[in-house]
């Protein structure tokens, strides 16, 4: 047996021993983010918690061969490490590639081992796919900076303990040079969490309002002003997590997922058969790219734009997914109550709570096409940044944000 079987063997076992009984939680209450917590923490001491991250910081420093096997194992376990999805696909990544020595110290460890969860803070009610438009402003007081402004769309925020924070600390030049990343402690004074309910009856998401918020300069990521490159940084990572799942269950309980429409779909028929392998094929084809995107990285090949192209398959596959999970389901898959049994009194959908899963997976696919960078943006980034395409025109891009028109207000940063 090969190192690599024996620690793919390893794993299966942890996983058969400590996986078994945890849910898929993506809106957890407080007891469910404590079994989160110490559930990550059992994993990193076993040492599948950031598997490939450098062991200085709390990694484990083994190579994306065992990162695969791991996550090839986990695909038939559900994991509750959803609340953790943020801080290792994109913040963690973002402090490793961009922060101090003292930072990745300070806070990768605790993140790994599941003690901090983190969310990432840029869209804003004026600033969504352009970010750079953002308002919400940081002014420096001594070693300090204070912030006021407000976030939104920001997923696990009710239960972060960190944030990577976009602020704008000079409207005097144009706006992707002004910005300055910075790293808030979201229980500080000032920081106010409030959950927005979408389409699904949860709250995935959250807007954040900062009142007077106190950060100090040694929580800085990145250069005063130089706050875009760190976000393009946290934007690439973002894009590639997306695309990969990282921090996402694996399939066990996904009413959706090729294995459960397999087992739902009556496979006589030639036209659901081809929709079975067309999801098939679009699912092995976003593997394959990831897996060489991730390998590419490692190898110190920058993936750039590309991780746009993952992200929007994805978006795409899932839409797909949906609708054939919505066809094959039938009318169980929207009309259902809340004990789990359909509007007729029957359950098309399998078993008595499926059938609210299978609707609650449906409403939250048209989400996949806007968190992270809608379709529409991901297509303009391959075309211009990817296949050479002429960019859009632009007009505000040498233009100072003082001066721009922000929505129906005067200027950029006037609130």
């Amino acid at each position: 047996m090969s190192d690599l079987e024996e620690y793919r063997r390893r794993a299966r076992e942890w996983l058969a021993a400590n996986a078994p009984g945890h849910r898929a939680e993506a809106t957890p209450d407080e007891d469910g983010v404590a079994r989160a917590k110490a559930f990550m923490a059992r994993m990193h001491d076993a040492g599948y918690s950031g598997i490939t991250w450098p062991r200085e910081y709390g990694g484990q420093g083994l190579t994306q061969a065992e990162d695969r096997a791991f996550a090839a194992e986990a695909r038939d376990f559900t994991l509750p490490i959803y609340v953790f999805s943020i801080g290792l696909g994109m913040c963690g990544p973002t402090v490793l590639d961009m922060g101090t020595e003292e930072q990745k110290a300070r806070w990768i460890r605790p993140l790994l081992r599941g003690e901090e969860i983190w969310c990432q803070l840029f869209s804003e009610p004026g600033a969504g796919s352009d970010v750079a438009g953002l308002q919400t402003r940081a002014e420096r007081d001594g070693g300090e900076w204070v912030v006021h402004g407000q976030k939104v769309w920001t997923s696990v925020a009710q239960h972060a303990d960190r944030g990577l924070l976009l602020t704008r600390t000079d409207p005097g030049v144009p706006k992707h040079k002004g910005l300055t990343m910075l790293v808030v402690d979201m229980r500080a004074p000032g920081v106010t969490v409030r959950p927005l309910r979408d389409m699904t009856g949860r709250a995935h998401f959250n807007e954040i309002f900062f009142d007077g918020v106190r950060i100090p300069d040694a929580d800085r990521v990145g250069e005063v002003n130089g706050g875009w490159q760190v976000a393009v940084t946290t934007l690439l990572h973002e894009r590639l997590s997306i695309a990969g799942g990282v921090g996402m269950s694996g399939q066990s309980e996904n009413p959706v997922s090729f294995e459960a429409l397999r087992s739902r779909a009556d496979l006589g028929d030639p036209i659901v058969r081809d929709q079975l392998v067309e999801l098939y094929i679009r699912s092995r084809a976003l593997s394959l790219f990831n897996t060489r995107l991730s390998q590419e990285t490692k190898a110190g090949i920058f993936p750039g734009a590309r991780g746009s192209a993952a992200k929007l398959l994805l978006a795409e596959l899932t839409l797909f997914q949906a609708d054939l999970a919505a066809s094959l389901a039938g009318p169980g898959s929207v009309a259902y109550r809340e004990d789990g049994e359909t509007g007729d009194g029957g359950d098309s959908a399998g078993d008595g709570g499926d059938a609210g899963r299978i609707a609650h997976a449906l409403s939250l696919a048209p989400a996949m096409a806007l968190g992270g960078g809608t379709n529409e943006i991901m297509r303009n980034i391959i075309g211009d940044r990817v296949l050479g395409l002429p960019p859009e025109p632009r007009v505000d891009k040498n233009v100072p944000f003082s001066e721009l028109k922000v929505n129906s207000q005067g200027g950029g940063t006037r609130r």
